[in-house]
């Protein structure tokens, strides 16, 4: 026996201690009845007060037992929460459960029902053998049958990261959790625990909110020993798979932090603004590959490990690696972002050939429209406030006082003006939290409303670069513009984000609805500035000096420069969002060979 069953059994039977302490408080009034109804009936207790007495403690028994049964019918059947998931039948990975089921047998242990992939870079055991389940259609099949083995969920950037042997390496510890799994005393107290968590989110249903108090109370009864319970069983499986490819999972968990770094690179910064798009990649574990392979040529520490793809990967394995990517793509999409459960017309896949033009080149001129509409909303009827500093030609108009009516410059300066534009800013933004991210999804009414407003009376005509850099110019601080564009833009995203969520609200319920595990958290109306400004200098850029978008398998949306990325423009562009000089960034865009008077095509 490992040296860890012991211990989970003990801990297990304390769990059920708690349970059966739980029966007997429930259990107490109804016995203190019985002995008064025996003595009333026997005449020990006879007299006026003891008649009262025992109604009353009648009532109060009848009520426990009522409140006890309730309570123990949520507990038995209320469903315990299960992992949304990839299912893999064994007809679509028929290689892989081969490999899992001689992992049991030579370590021993009952297999896994069913095999079934997480967008995430972890794996585990999960019990779906519960009757809720079954009634409401979460599991079929032989994971569903009362007593199965549990299910094991295997992250599916493993899959393609990893060689077929690293991928038994790391399996083979979590497939030897079956074993201490099968032990009764323990699957009974997993059962308990579980279902008294299910009961805490049933506590939350009108009607049954008084459910919610008592189970978190035996559920802090029996936390410590569950969780010791749970470190039982770990170190029974870890002893229990010690002689299965011991010395490969120690490589094996190298790969494991890697593909973790890889993954999470690829959904904040190539994923997500895609989502925002309202488009997913289909191909998401593919492009992990891709990710890692690129921080491998970057990363010192990682070299060597490209060397590993000449062997089999562990995607082989299935029947349909393309079928099953594409599937845990839109999940990972539900998930990270809230996207809808389906493919629609509002929330199509892009393939990786596509994403610059279709993700890259639409996410810049959405941002370049949304600040063009926030510049014209911050356009009053005597002009748009700047600070003085402009120094060209193009840009340069006389000084105008702050009533006059006359068109300003990009150089002019109206201070008067400037802290009624910011005061209204932050009203607009009054109440709306920071959205997350550089970038919302662009809706086509941002792009409307920046080609319906009507032309700034800033002397320029339409979007064009020069007058960005003209009203940024000296414009950083306090109060001034380009505190008042921040808050603006803060305040038009998160309006678009609250219209977006309106509007799928009614097509999409429970886990679709919000997005579980949000990726990135507020981001300051200053980022939201400078994604924007970049934007638009990348939209100039691709406009009049050839150009193109492009993605970086780690960084998300690139300019490409004649093919290559250029990667020395966020300093220039923060050097004029945070300090208001754009002389950095006209100097680059000088040597670039970007018209900045030349309108942007905005759509």
């Amino acid at each position: 026996m490992e040296a860890g069953v012991p211990s989970a059994r003990s801990r297990a039977l304390a769990v059920l201690r708690v349970r059966s302490r739980a029966l007997a408080v429930a259990l107490l009034p109804a016995a203190v009845a019985v002995v008064l109804v025996a003595a009333r009936a026997t005449g020990r207790l006879a007299g006026e007060p003891w008649a009262a007495v025992t109604f009353a403690v009648c009532a109060v028994a009848a009520l426990v037992l009522l409140l006890g049964g309730i309570f123990a019918a949520v507990v038995l059947r209320a469903g315990p929460a299960v992992t949304p998931t990839v299912p893999l039948s064994e007809a679509a990975a028929p290689d892989l459960y081969r490999l899992v089921r001689d992992l049991a047998d030579r370590m021993d242990v009952p297999p896994p029902s069913a095999i079934a992939l997480t967008p995430d870079c972890d794996s585990w055991l999960e019990d779906r053998a519960h009757a809720a389940h079954r009634r409401g259609g979460i599991a079929g099949g032989p994971q569903s049958a009362a007593g199965a083995a549990p299910v094991l969920v295997i992250g599916s950037p493993f899959l393609w990261w990893m060689r077929v042997a690293e991928l038994r390496a790391v399996l083979a510890p979590v497939v030897a959790g079956t074993g201490p799994s099968a032990h009764p005393d323990i699957a009974d107290a997993r059962g308990f625990v579980r279902g008294l968590d299910a009961a805490v989110d049933v506590g939350g249903r009108r009607g049954l909110g008084w459910i919610a108090a008592p189970a978190r109370l035996l559920l802090r009864l029996c936390r410590t020993d569950a969780a010791e319970m749970e470190r039982g069983v770990a170190a029974a499986a870890s002893d229990r798979a010690q002689g299965v490819d011991y010395g490969l999972r120690i490589v094996a968990q190298e790969q494991v932090g890697l593909a973790y770094a890889g993954w999470d690179r690829l959904l904040t910064r190539v994923a997500l603004p895609a989502w925002r798009m309202g488009r997913w990649p289909a191909h998401l574990d593919a492009g992990v590959v891709s990710a890692l392979t690129e921080l491998s040529r970057r990363d010192r520490l990682a070299e060597g490990f490209t060397s590993r793809l000449g062997e089999r990967p562990a995607c082989d394995l299935l029947e349909q690696p393309g079928v099953i990517d594409e599937a845990t793509s839109l999940l990972a999409a539900r998930l990270f972002h809230g996207g809808p459960a389906e493919a629609g017309p509002d929330w199509s896949p892009v393939e990786w050939a596509a994403y610059p033009e279709e993700v890259v080149d639409r996410k810049w001129r959405a941002e370049a429209a949304r600040l063009h509409a926030a510049l014209d909303a911050l356009a009053g009827p005597e002009g748009l406030p700047t600070a003085s500093g402009g120094s060209h030609g193009s840009a340069a108009g006389p000084t105008a006082s702050a009533g006059s009516a006359s068109p300003a410059g990009a150089g002019s300066a109206a201070p008067a003006a400037v802290a009624p534009a910011a005061a209204a800013a932050a009203a607009g933004a009054a109440g709306s939290p920071a959205p997350s991210g550089s970038s919302g999804a662009a809706g086509p009414a941002t792009i409307e409303a920046a080609a319906a407003a009507p032309h700034a009376v800033d002397g320029f005509a339409g979007p064009t670069l020069e007058r960005v850099l003209g009203c940024l110019a000296n414009a950083s601080g306090e109060g001034a513009l380009g505190e008042a564009l921040a808050g603006r833009l803060s305040a038009d995203l998160a309006r678009e984000e609250r219209a977006a969520a309106t509007a799928g609200a009614g097509k999409a319920r429970g886990a679709d609805a919000v997005p579980l595990f949000p990726l990135q958290p507020p981001r300051s109306g200053r980022d939201l500035l400078a994604d924007h400004v970049t934007a638009m200098v990348c939209c100039a850029a691709v406009d009049s000096a050839g150009a193109a978008p492009g993605m970086d398998w780690l960084d998300g949306p690139v300019l490409l420069v004649g093919g290559d990325r250029r990667s020395d423009l966020a300093p220039r562009v923060l050097c004029l969002v945070e300090d208001g000089d754009p002389e950095p960034l006209r100097e680059w865009l000088s040597a670039l060979g970007v018209r900045t008077e030349k309108p942007v095509r905005l759509v």
